[in-house]
């Protein structure tokens, strides 16, 4: 059975509760609603007016992660101080989920590169997730959409380098990089496991840029605003926004932009996380006006 991911052209905060309630998935117990807080200096990062109406309707609690390299947000003083500066804690109630350790770790015996994981340990304290995502470009995934939120995003600071250390984060810059992709498809298993599908997904394909929110200097966007995605599966919501690219076809900042996903592999991602069977890449587009 093909799975569900709703689609609308239009891109306004009320747009996304709309398509959140078409899934028809309650999210209870205290929901975690993973956001990127948006490196220091990067102008691509969605804002938190722009998803108030989202949190308020699912009444959950804003979390993140420290990073693995230098910046503004890889320690937690500094990344609290961010989240008040781009108005997260202003808004709402927010946990930086590895703020202090020891970090909780995942199993994945199925992995086929990595087979733990490292999260904050303040996820534990979550019963659901709500994960929001801007998709766009990455400098070394190819793109960033609903997996990486799900891997990267989650990771502790620790956890990430693992990640991208493919299981030995001393490699965090230097490992083979097929094996980091796979590792990252690995990682957002646990976390789907771990809240055993209680997740809801959600793509913004807005201020497309080849760089990710995580960059302080980053390219301005290449592409025109595609539209809003929200799904209940992180492999198909992922697809449908790699599709979606691709059929852009009058519009010129399209290549550029398949250009940065295709040269890292980025399709890898996707094609792991189907192979270990926590979603499927066959999906039904439904276009809501």
């Amino acid at each position: 059975m093909k799975s569900k991911v709703f689609f609308s052209r239009e891109i306004t905060p009320e747009k996304v509760v709309e398509l959140f309630e078409m899934t028809d998935k309650k999210l209870e117990g205290n929901i975690a609603i993973k956001v990127h807080s948006g490196e220091e200096g990067n102008q691509n990062f969605l804002k938190p007016d722009f998803w108030k109406p989202v949190v308020a309707h699912v009444g959950g609690t804003v979390v993140e992660c420290n990073t693995a390299y230098d910046g503004e947000r890889n320690e937690t003083a500094k990344h609290l101080n961010l989240f008040k500066k781009h108005g997260w804690s202003v808004h709402f109630k927010v946990d930086l989920l590895d703020a202090e350790g020891p970090d909780l770790e995942l199993d994945i015996p199925e992995g086929k590169q990595i087979q733990k994981n490292f999260v904050g340990k303040n996820l534990a304290n979550y019963d659901s997730m709500l994960v929001l995502s801007h998709f766009k470009g990455h400098p070394m995934g190819g793109y960033g959409g609903a997996l990486k939120q799900l891997s990267i995003g989650v990771g502790s600071s620790f956890g990430k380098a693992y990640i991208h250390g493919a299981g030995e984060p001393e490699k965090i810059w230097t490992a083979d990089h097929d094996s980091f992709l796979r590792s990252m498809a690995d990682a957002a298993k646990s976390v789907v496991d771990y809240f055993d599908g209680k997740i809801v997904y959600v793509n913004v394909m807005k201020n497309m840029s080849v760089d990710c929110d995580c960059c302080a200097v980053a390219e301005d966007p290449c592409m025109k605003d595609i539209g809003i995605l929200v799904s209940t599966d992180p492999i198909a919501i992922d697809q449908a926004c790699i599709d979606l690219v691709y059929a852009q076809v009058d519009d010129p900042g399209r290549d550029h932009l398949l250009e940065r996903i295709e040269s890292r592999n980025g399709v890898l991602t996707i094609e792991a996380a189907a192979e270990l069977g926590y979603g499927s890449r066959e999906y039904e587009l439904v276009e809501v006006k």
